[in-house]
């Protein structure tokens, strides 16, 4: 693997940041168990297989881990919860930089077709009925990813709208305490319900949600081009575009790393 490849897809601020995060694995004294790998060379090879969408008996050689390696890598990160605190540890610095902007957030979802897997996914309405998943984000004002979802195509959007406001991560702040609550949330009339506006004051937040047959969407598409950039953000990950993964698990963790990534580009352009 190229030194410009490698430092492109995980550059040192990136890996500072995740080093930290990784587990730890230990020899037994009996022998046997996990073999040590170079952890940077795996977690580069976890990126390239993301962002290039290739299947990981197609990744090359020379990252320096073999494609067994390299997946059994990710199953084993995965199931310590890496990518979850990684996508939370990128916001963190921007808040305590001050670039989380709280004045709203934005909620939105977006169908893939899936390949493979049975858990989380259903019979897509809008897609002839072929099985597909659904990816549910809420993002910042600016579009930042702040929550992320994973459902059945079949699930109504309105179901994951309090599961994303409950999620909001705790986020650093330039002054005072940790932040987690936005002024404003916004998203369309497929997230209208009777009861779900009084759920969204009580904790503090105005909920600004198109209501079907009253209000025109007109308004709320000043802000909704931001929440569907953040998609397309997350989407440039060619891994999501299309479910080849037939654990809904490793679903979550590739879309967990693309929005961590999708963050990190924000912050890299600020130490630059």
């Amino acid at each position: 693997m190229s030194a410009d490849l490698s430092q492109r897809l995980v550059p040192d601020g990136l890996w500072e940041l995740a080093a930290p995060l990784l587990p730890k694995f230990t020899s037994r004294p009996q022998g046997g168990g996990t073999a040590p790998v170079d952890e940077r060379a795996a977690f580069t090879a976890v990126v390239y297989v993301l962002t290039s969408g290739c299947a990981w008996r197609h990744l090359p050689e020379t990252f320096g881990v073999s494609p067994a390696t390299a997946h059994r890598r990710f199953t084993l990160w995965t199931e310590a919860g890496l990518w979850r605190r990684l996508h939370r540890a990128v916001p963190d610095e921007l808040g305590a930089r001050g670039e989380v902007d709280w004045a709203a957030a934005i909620v939105d979802a977006a169908s893939v077709r899936a390949k493979k897997g049975a858990r989380l996914t259903g019979r897509n309405p809008v897609d002839r009925g072929k099985k597909g998943s659904k990816l549910h984000v809420l993002s910042d004002a600016p579009g930042l990813p702040l929550t992320l979802g994973v459902s059945g195509a079949n699930v109504h959007d309105s179901q994951a709208l309090l599961p994303l406001v409950a999620g909001i991560p705790a986020v650093r702040s330039r002054r005072g305490p940790c932040r987690r609550r936005p002024g404003r949330l916004r998203a369309d009339k497929a997230y209208h319900s009777a009861e779900k506006p009084a759920w969204i004051r009580e904790r503090g937040i105005v909920p600004r949600i198109a209501r079907p047959g009253v209000e025109s969407g007109e308004r709320l598409g000043r802000h909704r081009w931001k929440i569907e950039r953040s998609i397309s953000w997350l989407f440039g990950y060619r891994r999501l575009t299309v479910r080849y993964e037939r654990k809904g698990s490793h679903l979550w963790a590739f879309l967990g790393l693309a929005a961590a990534l999708t963050c990190y580009r924000k912050l890299a352009q600020l130490t630059t």
